[in-house]
């Protein structure tokens, strides 16, 4: 999708989000309601966060930014649905993962906030504060793989993209002035990991929720670290 959009019209960026969706959508096909659940979970808070930062705040801005039809094209189509596939990428990922790998991810994000800090062209305040953030995940989340999983999809979409000049970060946060920002930030899964700790927390109540609804039996919803350990049949 990063590939096809270098170059793409509006119409066709269009045309690449409604791929997205049907990609979605078809991956989501043999999943269980409680991952799909979480996929939706995922969806609607990144998209609030996409027009909030990059719509409003222009924390970081996307190839066409807004040429056409101003707030509404800020976010391009296939953002939303990038996202839930984003995350679906970390629970597949992380089912997978030895136990070894959650050490890892820790050791590698933190060398990588160290580099920002101290060797990278451009000082990277906001990549340390993130790469905290998701060390704490990494220490104390619902699913430790699963965070794991997302330092290794998000980093590399975030270096895949800017790579590609898909997005761009400003030098500095448009706030504060003086939190100085990576391109990309080093710690970049830390702040998509709060995406990841919404869909493992809001998930398996929602589906509790919709069973009450419905009148079905009550049937104990599994803790979310159980359930994206479980691999589908």
């Amino acid at each position: 999708m990063l590939l096809l959009d270098r170059g793409a019209s509006l119409d066709a960026q269009r045309l690449l989000g409604l791929a997205s969706w049907v990609l979605l959508a078809i991956l989501l096909w043999r999943q269980d309601p409680l991952t799909r659940l979480s996929v939706g979970v995922v969806v609607v808070y990144a998209t609030i966060v996409e027009y909030t930062f990059a719509g409003w705040l222009g924390v970081y801005q996307y190839r066409m930014h807004g040429a056409f039809l101003g707030a509404f094209d800020k976010v391009p189509s296939f953002v939303p649905p990038g996202h839930g596939l984003v995350y679906l990428a970390a629970v597949v990922l992380g089912r997978r993962l030895p136990k070894g790998s959650v050490p890892a991810a820790a050791v590698a994000v933190t060398g990588y906030a160290l580099w920002g800090l101290f060797l990278s062209p451009r000082l990277d305040v906001l990549g340390a504060l993130w790469a905290g953030c998701l060390l704490w995940w990494l220490w104390r989340g619902r699913d430790k793989r699963v965070y794991a999983g997302a330092m290794i999809v998000v980093t590399y979409l975030e270096i895949l993209g800017t790579s590609l000049h898909t997005w761009a970060w400003r030098p500095h946060d448009p706030i504060l002035h003086w939190i100085a920002i990576g391109n990309p930030p080093s710690g970049a899964a830390g702040g998509y990991c709060f995406f990841d700790a919404a869909a493992l927390a809001i998930a398996p109540l929602l589906l509790m929720w919709i069973r009450r609804w419905r009148g079905r039996p009550e049937v104990a919803v599994p803790p979310a670290a159980q359930a994206v350990d479980v691999a589908n049949p």
